[in-house]
């Protein structure tokens, strides 16, 4: 797959670069580059091909709305555990309607969203710069060489639908529909609660440009209303149905302190930052150049310079926001895909609106129509497959998690079918095997992402790991909601059989080993000792998996 990456990149390339001045004079070729350049992001995202460990959460959720269970993960228990509303819904609605899977369709409405990014960037650079449309063409390349958007299109996650909110809403605010931005915006934080990023910036860019006389004070207040129209409504159902503002996944990551959140952001700004030079570079060029000011501005140059601002100060925001709150613990940094994508557009705009590829009546000064921002392009999109192929926080990463889910979605589907319905089981992670459990298991997230009084009232240790998996409370767990069976691994399967008791289940739990017939893999499970004999019986009978007692 690497290599028909790098074709795919070589076949774009050679076109581009051979047929530049058609593609900036003829419409047709300018769909033949587009058309490649799709090709190529299609490609680059089959080359993760894996399916995030948390999307599993999102699908339960979409899947017990389908079963007419209501927003739900376990069927009854009213609990936000999710922050990605929209997904949600469009996930679960080709399931409710026409029964098609739901793994399968998150997988290619994220592919289909990361290819529509690829669009968007090109008609938001080209609604800038419209006296040289190529420049748009550039802009689509360097989207689809983004690791973090290709990585994240078939992992059934929001990621690449928010991106291409992010761009809807810099496409229409260029265009001046401030309430059409709006709408867009709220269907961003609908998406993930940091949409609210999105708003804010742009919210500021709309007032600033409204004190300084550029627009009528009717853009901020049309933006406000547009979002109002959506965030109003939904909030109160929010609210009314879950009982809380802030959604319990969010709650669930919050608690540790300031320093040891910003110790893990840097962390993981650091190492975005390493391997993402070249985008940064771009920017930082491109807002170099927009400082740069020699001259009176006609009306068209300083529109084109203050949608450059606004991409600039969305993609730079973002990084600030989200080193604040700690960074994420999944590969090829899924928390800042918004961010090359906005540089790459801000970057090729700025590069535009400088050289006079905006309408104006003074002679350019230098030739747009040069084959070097596509070249710069080209480049910087083959050193970020590289990026992809070789960083270890990428593609290695991503398709050895691949290999875990995996196996996490069989122990599911293994207790799923073994267990009878309404068992409780309590897990450590809780996504792919919850989801292949089934909405018949009841299952207890220790983490807290699905449980309320974890999140809101658990203890916070950060010594546990990483943002998102500091709260814990083991005696509500164990006393309270009383799980008939615990599993306590998010890696799947280990390599030799382990006796050892987890101190937390010690007390009132068995420790019952099992491998995997026909490998050399074993899993663990802690079930209840007065239910351990009938539980083991019934897990034995699965022919994938047989008991081996512990000596």
């Amino acid at each position: 797959m690497v290599f028909a990456v790098l074709g795919a990149w070589l076949a774009l390339t050679v076109g581009v670069l051979a047929a530049w001045r058609q593609i900036n004079s003829v419409r047709a070729w300018r769909v033949a580059a587009l058309l490649l350049t799709l090709a190529l992001s299609l490609i680059h995202q089959l080359l993760f091909a894996t399916v995030a460990e948390d999307a599993f959460i999102s699908f339960r959720y979409s899947q017990n709305i389908a079963e007419g269970h209501g927003a739900v993960f376990n069927a009854g228990e009213r609990v936000e555990g999710y922050s990605n509303f929209l997904w949600v819904v469009l996930v679960a609605i080709p399931k409710t309607l026409f029964g098609f899977d739901i793994v399968r369709t998150a997988s290619v409405l994220g592919v289909l969203c990361a290819l529509a990014c690829v669009l968007a960037a090109y008609f938001t650079v080209n609604r800038v710069v419209t006296e040289t449309p190529g420049l748009g063409v550039a802009a689509a390349i360097l989207t689809a060489g983004a690791t973090g958007l290709a990585a994240y299109g078939p992992s059934g996650l929001e990621t690449p639908l928010f991106v291409l909110l992010a761009l809807l809403m810099c496409h229409a605010l260029a265009a001046g529909r401030a309430v059409v931005a709006g709408v867009v915006v709220a269907l961003a934080t609908m998406t993930r609660p940091d949409g609210v990023v999105l708003a804010v910036v742009a919210g500021l860019w709309l007032v600033n440009a409204a004190a300084r006389g550029r627009v009528t004070w009717w853009w901020p207040g049309g933006f406000t209303l547009g979002a109002l129209v959506l965030v109003v409504p939904w909030t109160a159902w929010r609210v009314t149905y879950y009982g809380h503002l802030v959604p319990n996944a969010v709650a669930a990551k919050l608690g540790g302190s300031l320093g040891w959140q910003l110790e893990q952001g840097w962390t993981y700004l650091s190492s975005f930052a390493l391997v993402h030079q070249g985008y940064l570079l771009i920017a930082v060029a491109g807002v170099t150049a927009l400082l740069r000011r020699r001259r009176e501005l006609t009306a068209e140059e300083k529109r084109g310079r203050s949608a450059g601002w606004l991409v600039f100060a969305l993609g730079f925001a973002y990084l600030l926001f989200m080193t604040y709150a700690g960074g994420d613990w999944m590969p090829a940094w899924r928390l800042l895909a918004p961010v090359p994508v906005l540089f790459a557009v801000g970057a090729v705009a700025a590069y535009g609106v400088v050289t006079g590829a905006v309408p104006s009546p003074r002679p350019r000064t230098q030739p747009v129509g040069g084959k070097l921002v596509p070249a710069v392009a080209l480049g910087l999109c083959l050193l970020s497959f590289l990026v992809s192929a070789m960083s270890p926080s990428a593609l290695p990463l991503m398709h050895e998690w691949r290999g875990k889910i995996a196996q996490m979605e069989e122990v599911g589907s293994w207790l799923g079918e073994r267990l009878p319905p309404g068992t409780v089981i309590s897990t450590y992670a809780n996504g792919a095997l919850s989801y292949r459990a089934g909405t018949q298991l009841v299952v207890v997230d220790v983490l807290g992402l699905t449980d309320e009084h974890i999140a809101r009232e658990g203890h916070r240790d950060e010594t546990l790991g990483p943002v998102g998996h500091i709260a814990n409370d083991y005696d509500y767990v164990v006393n309270g909601r009383r799980p008939a069976l615990a599993v306590t691994t998010g890696s799947g399967y280990s390599d030799r059989q382990r006796c050892g008791a987890d101190p937390v289940y010690a007390a009132l739990y068995s420790v019952a080993t099992f491998r995997r017939e026909g490998t050399d893999h074993w899993i663990a499970v802690y079930p209840r000792a007065e239910h351990a004999p009938r539980l083991i019986e019934r897990l034995d009978a699965d022919p994938r998996f047989t008991y081996v007692p512990c000596p």
